[in-house]
């Protein structure tokens, strides 16, 4: 309830900023659409700069990533620092997620979708699948971005958009799919 209730608060706050009409207002709207157009060469360098050093932990802890599926007290008989493996593992992912959403915008959807399409791909072990999701992911944005362009020329649709109309529909597929259930 407590993060319903701050995504209530937040959107309220977002909406109140965008009814505005000002200036603030259609660059908060691109942002939050994902735009990839105010993104400069000096934000793609500085991107790439953070790409390595909060990469190379994810693929340290390759193993870590293998075996933590296997649930906590397997984890632990492996020898896996469980809550100092996860604390890791997720400081790192938002730090990831940071940096992205500081240079485009939130891009939920290729963050949701890459992972499982290099799952369905067939990269299953811990390090081949990370680097399938981040190039799959790259990909997905390259036609996402592409597609904004030429979609409306000479306007710009924001890639955002574009990523949430390749991805939505997968992601729907896989909730209606859902889980099978063993037993």
């Amino acid at each position: 309830l407590a993060g319903i209730a701050m995504s209530a608060l937040c959107s309220a706050a977002i909406t109140a900023t965008i009814a505005m009409g000002n200036a603030q207002s259609y660059i908060l709207l691109r942002w939050l659409s994902g735009s990839t157009g105010q993104a400069s060469a000096l934000d793609a360098g500085l991107a790439l700069a953070c790409l390595l050093p909060l990469t190379l932990p994810l693929f340290l802890a390759a193993r870590w990533l293998d075996i933590l599926p296997l649930g906590s007290d397997s984890a632990r008989g492996l020898g896996v620092p469980v809550a100092g493996g996860r604390l890791m593992l997720i400081v790192v992912a938002a730090l990831l997620t940071a940096l992205a959403a500081m240079v485009v915008g939130p891009l939920s959807f290729v963050g949701l979708i890459a992972p499982h399409l290099a799952r369905l791909v067939g990269f299953s072990r811990a390090r081949v699948h990370l680097a399938g999701a981040m190039v799959l992911g790259a990909l997905l944005m390259i036609v996402s971005d592409w597609l904004s362009r030429m979609a409306a020329f000479p306007y710009e649709l924001p890639a955002g958009l574009f990523a949430s109309l390749l991805g939505g529909p997968y992601l729907v597929y896989l909730l209606a799919k859902g889980v099978p259930r063993q037993g």
